[in-house]
């Protein structure tokens, strides 16, 4: 009690217990906190109320490894296509001349692109498998109006384009336009690629 005239005694507060998630913490703020110089400053201390958690020390030099986030994947890039290969002249001449065999034909006249497409790829593959070696592909020669909207030769145009996708790629050595006789510049020799395991 007190008396009058005398001040009251200060009220004791109790020490609150820290949480456990409070613990956690101050452990990594206190492990985080570096000394400037190796001098006379202290290292702050956790209280009493919570056990201290040694650390291991670094070596000198040496980083502390840190989490990173894994790379994607790259996808492999497939190997180019071995680019086409034209026709050597005596080649030519002996296609020309019927001394080296024209193994497979096919004449895609009256056909759709689309259709031509198809049954281009289609002779094709087959033609290898039976082990020929020269094709005779007939497209037509077309018409030599200069109308762009004209679709008469739109084959002959387009087929030297499809034998060079990568698709055919597999199929097709190389081509070049047939000798007249055997249709001109309606027409292309294509030398096919030897099927795989043939010898």
């Amino acid at each position: 009690m007190t008396t009058a005239g005398e001040p009251p005694e200060p009220r004791r507060r109790r020490r609150r217990e820290l949480s456990e998630e409070e613990h956690a913490l101050w452990r990594g703020v206190a492990r985080s906190v570096r000394p400037l110089r190796k001098s006379s400053r202290r290292v702050a201390e956790e209280p009493q109320t919570v056990a201290a958690v040694p650390s291991r020390p670094v070596p000198k030099g040496r980083v502390l490894p840190t989490a990173t986030p894994p790379r994607p994947a790259t996808p492999a890039t497939p190997p180019s296509p071995p680019p086409l290969a034209g026709f050597a002249r005596r080649e030519k001449q002996q296609l020309a001349r019927g001394r080296t065999a024209i193994d497979a034909r096919i004449d895609l006249h009256g056909m759709t692109q689309a259709q031509a497409h198809a049954a281009l790829v289609r002779f094709l593959r087959r033609a290898q498998h039976n082990g020929a070696k020269f094709a005779l592909v007939v497209t037509g020669k077309g018409s030599r109006s200069s109308d762009a909207a004209s679709d008469r030769g739109v084959l002959r145009r387009q087929v030297p384009l499809w034998l060079q996708l990568p698709e055919l790629r597999d199929t097709v050595v190389g081509f070049e336009e047939a000798h007249i006789g055997h249709g001109g510049e309606g027409a292309l020799y294509v030398r096919l690629r030897r099927a795989r395991g043939e010898r």
